[in-house]
């Protein structure tokens, strides 16, 4: 985020409000997008523990488990 910012051109002072509003849609959405991500990370990581618990499921379940981890991972930072 610190990128997008610096490497932004000053605009006109009556763009501004568009611009302060456009602002906090992105922080919005981006807030909302690694809340969601944590949510389903942790979800997958609960079907794939279970799933790993049945030998039968452990085939499907450990990915599951590994990609719920990744999401919860990359939701954090």
């Amino acid at each position: 985020m610190g990128t997008v910012m610096s490497a932004r051109k000053t605009a006109s002072w009556f763009l501004w409000p568009f611009m302060a509003v456009w602002d906090l849609l992105a922080l919005v959405l981006n807030i909302t997008g690694r809340v969601l991500a944590a949510i389903l990370g942790v979800g997958l990581m609960v079907v794939g523990i279970v799933l790993t618990m049945t030998v039968a499921g452990a085939p499907v379940g450990i990915p599951f488990a590994i990609l719920g981890f990744l999401l919860i991972i990359r939701s954090l930072f």
